[in-house]
């Protein structure tokens, strides 16, 4: 309120509604003193006309007169007062509708009225009987849309059936067979589904961003296979120079198209990832402000108009595979064999000899499950389980043997025939012959001078071959294996005293 330092008394030019220095002081006939609009404006919302001060009843709306006396000293007055400083609302605070120029912070909203009062402005409605009687409330703002629009009721109940805010008539009008719960109730069951789904938007975020790092890491791991596999491809073709040169072309081409289709699916899948999160992204905006709000009618309006996602995509079964380059070197040497001469198929053998040399293990036999008849070194040798591994045996000056990998569950002791059924993958050589042991066996050329072989498997591709290494020469493949347990080396000397030594692996270029 204002202050003087005049004799007079700042109630003497104060309207009794507003509380304010009289503006357009007007007097009722029962000789008190208002301003124009704020008399006009009580009047207006009562069924009766009467003096706010000492409640005379009018029979008529009287028509106040200009009082001009209050008028000139409340000029006076408002030029000799000084206004105090009041703060200012701070945010979030609901502000008084009554005080003019620096507003207030509101401590009381009525329902009657529809606004909200500062203390100051407040003090009618604890003095004046018929204003004692309107029904205050903690302060709220937009107060018009907190109340029915039917009824002109404050909106306190919310309908679980149409999923709106009602006020106490409608739930015996409109909602009279509904189920209704306070706002308080309803706003802490929505707040929890709002935090649930708010948790649930961040969750999915997070799974695409780690299912576009697993695509990331698969293309880089093919851009790396494929980089060796060309690599490797473009060795043997330098070393046939021109002759072969338009194969290394159609090679390397090959291997980049996999490539390029590979990483095609990936940016695909990383676009329509990435186009998820920003959408989950925004509705992560557009959930998040909502569940901070402490405004039960409002949040419960704006919560039904959120509009409900499309259905994610199952992300957990979606893979990139990475290209397979299998046979791809092969098939491109084959298509020369008609026009190259034997040294060419000698660089290719040595290429892929090179290649499977990379898969060299340290094995060693265990004299624990070798036959009786068999005599290990002390440094005997074993193979590691599972994937892809490589070893050499010298077979030199050997008339009679038998070479390979056989299963973990084999009959070592036994006398049973080894073949692919029985699990067992392997070469037997007689002076005779050479023999891959099947049903029927399958009979290979007899080369003369062999000392060492080398044998590769690919467990994941079932595959088993057999290599001529200082000739470097592929003796034979095995292929379409089913494998279902670990493989092991099997060494068989037969009778002749000469032995079998795994030899290490000499990686020449």
């Amino acid at each position: 309120m204002a202050s003087a330092n005049t004799s007079w008394s700042e109630e003497n030019f104060s309207c009794p509604i507003c509380l304010d220095v009289f503006s357009s002081p007007v007097s009722t006939p029962c000789g008190h003193s208002f301003c124009r609009t704020c008399i006009n404006k009580f009047w207006d919302e009562q069924v009766q006309c009467k003096c706010p001060i000492c409640n005379k009843i009018f029979d008529t709306r009287p028509d106040p007169q200009v009082n001009i006396f209050v008028s000139e000293m409340a000029d006076l007055f408002r030029t000799t007062v000084r206004v105090k400083e009041q703060p200012c609302v701070e945010p979030g605070e609901v502000p008084c509708d009554v005080c003019t120029g620096t507003q207030l912070k509101a401590v009381k909203s009525c329902l009657v009225c529809l606004i909200s009062y500062c203390q100051t402005h407040l003090e009618p409605h604890q003095r004046v009987a018929g204003l004692k009687k309107h029904r205050l409330v903690e302060p709220m703002d937009r107060l018009e849309d907190r109340m029915c629009k039917k009824h002109d009721r404050l909106l306190e109940l919310f309908c679980q059936t149409e999923q709106v805010c009602v006020c106490l008539l409608c739930t015996v009008t409109d909602h009279k067979s509904h189920p209704v719960v306070p706002l308080k109730e309803e706003y802490e069951v929505k707040t929890a589904l709002l935090g649930k789904i708010e948790a649930e938007v961040q969750q999915m975020i997070q799974e695409r961003k780690l299912k576009i790092n697993e695509i990331k890491d698969t293309v880089e791991y093919s851009k790396n296979d494929a980089d060796g596999v060309i690599a490797d491809g473009g060795q043997v073709f330098t070393a046939l120079m021109r002759r072969v040169e338009k194969c290394r072309d159609d090679f390397n081409q090959t291997v980049k198209e996999r490539l390029k289709t590979t990483e095609k699916q990936a940016e695909d899948l990383i676009k329509e990832l990435e186009q998820e999160i920003e959408d989950l992204t925004n509705r992560s905006s557009e959930v998040k402000p909502l569940s901070h709000t402490k405004d039960h009618l409002h949040f419960l309006q704006a919560f039904r108009s959120l509009k409900d996602p499309p259905p994610p995509r199952d992300w957990t079964t979606v893979e990139v595979r990475p290209p397979s380059y299998a046979g791809t070197l092969r098939r491109s040497l084959d298509q020369l064999e008609e026009t190259l001469n034997m040294e060419m198929k000698k660089l290719r053998e040595d290429a892929e000899l090179k290649r499977v040399q990379q898969y060299e293990v340290d094995v060693t036999l265990d004299p624990d499950t070798a036959h009786t008849r068999l005599i290990l070194s002390e440094d005997g040798k074993q193979v590691h389980d599972g994937g892809r591994f490589y070893f050499e045996v010298q077979v030199k000056d050997k008339t009679d043997w038998w070479l390979g990998v056989a299963r973990e569950s084999m009959d070592r002791k036994g006398q049973t025939w080894w073949t692919p059924e029985t699990g067992h993958w392997t070469l037997y050589y007689k002076k005779d012959g050479l023999v891959f042991t099947d049903n029927p066996a399958v009979r290979l050329p007899l080369r003369a001078g062999l000392q060492k072989v080398g044998v590769f498997v690919d467990y994941d591709e079932g595959l088993v071959s057999f290599y001529d290494v200082e000739a470097r020469v592929h003796l034979y493949s095995a292929t379409g294996c089913t494998f279902t347990e670990p493989l092991y080396p099997i060494l068989c000397p037969w009778f002749n005293s000469d032995p079998l030594v795994i030899s290490p692996v000499n990686q020449t270029d």
